[in-house]
């Protein structure tokens, strides 16, 4: 709990509550409703923190009480309540450590399969599973964007939006390469695989933010919606696929049923892609812009999955590994989380 500065944190509180009583507060609408939702943020955290302050207070009087005289269900209860309090601490350990410029935001998540067919594009499928797993379990909203199946099985790629506060702070460090080895069930003769997925994570880019794109550096095409299990039934072309044609950038959404909507959809994703590839370049404007780098070194993976001949998910960053790969395909994510981002607190930087 060391970690919040609680003291600073109803300092900053106040402050904005000085500026919400200012009789001008409302003519700017934009900076008003910043300040609201940073002032939510802010009660928020400091509710969090003196209830679970509270519960920690609750659960040793508890064990005292225990320690005294034995019960059986007390007993069951203070195992309860410490594992309780043990997930709400580390979530909250987890948000003490954003500090990225975007890391409030939404996150804006592709999957796509490596080399090898069916067996890369069912790890693909299993990664999807897992990180709307983790969302859901962790209060965040998932809403498929574009959907291309597999030929035989699994998907050929999958664009998604997690929505929820600190989305993309959680899911940042979740880019790059993961490599799954594991008994292919594809194969026949039972032997042992490796395949690989890539993960882009990218944060959605609010409204205020602008990225100047100029429209004839755009070619629009449309096309029919389709994905898995019957899942899309818009049969009009709605769908939208938006190509920046210096960088050679390709978006696409068929969330929506209207072709208007997935239109302001893939524009929203194509903003979050050219202003992660402006900032990697440092480069002012958008039309300075390189050609995207679309090959993938398969040899750097960030973190592997071994289901055989053992059981391990390791991340090769951080070096955190855990042995219980059925939680951790469950969407048990929240450790892998935490060992990066106190990793990069240490070295002193945070990707934006």
């Amino acid at each position: 709990m060391f970690l919040f500065d609680i003291a600073r944190l109803k300092e900053e509180l106040t402050t904005l509550q000085e500026k919400m009583n200012q009789p001008n507060f409302w003519e700017k609408q934009e900076e008003a409703n910043a300040v609201v939702t940073e002032m939510k943020r802010k009660e928020k955290t400091i509710e969090q923190y003196t209830k679970t302050q509270q519960e920690l207070v609750n659960l040793e009087e508890l064990t005292d009480l225990l320690l005294q005289e034995y019960d059986p269900e007390s007993a069951i209860e203070v195992v309860k309540e410490t594992h309780h309090l043990e997930k709400t601490i580390n979530k909250m350990e987890i948000a003490s450590l954003f500090s990225g410029k975007y890391d409030k935001n939404n996150a804006i998540l592709t999957l796509h399969p490596g080399a090898g067919g069916t067996e890369s594009q069912d790890w693909v499928q299993m990664l999807y599973r897992m990180y709307t797993k983790w969302a859901l379990a962790n209060g965040f909203q998932v809403k498929e964007l574009d959907y291309l199946e597999g030929e035989e099985a699994g998907i050929k790629s999958v664009t998604f939006l997690v929505s929820g506060l600190y989305a993309y702070g959680n899911l940042k460090g979740e880019m790059g390469v993961h490599r799954l080895v594991r008994i292919s069930p594809f194969d026949a003769g039972g032997r042992r695989h490796t395949s690989f997925a890539s993960v882009e994570v990218l944060p959605e880019i609010s409204d205020d933010i602008e990225i100047d794109i100029r429209p004839e550096d755009l070619r629009i095409d449309t096309y029919r919606a389709s994905g898995a299990g019957g899942q899309h039934i818009n049969k009009t072309d709605s769908a939208i696929r938006i190509t920046h044609l210096p960088t050679n950038i390709v978006v696409s959404c068929q969330s929506e049923r209207s072709q208007i909507q997935n239109k302001e959809t893939a524009m929203k994703m194509l903003k979050s892609k050219l202003l992660d590839l402006k900032e990697k370049e440092n480069k002012d404007k958008i039309e300075d812009l390189k050609g995207v780098q679309r090959e993938i070194a398969w040899g750097s993976q960030i973190r592997s999955y071994v289901f055989h001949p053992y059981n391990l998910v390791k991340d090769h960053r951080t070096g955190y590994e855990t042995g219980n790969t059925s939680a951790v395909m469950n969407g048990d994510l929240n450790e892998f989380i935490l060992a990066y981002l106190k990793r990069n607190a240490k070295m002193g930087k945070n990707r934006e």
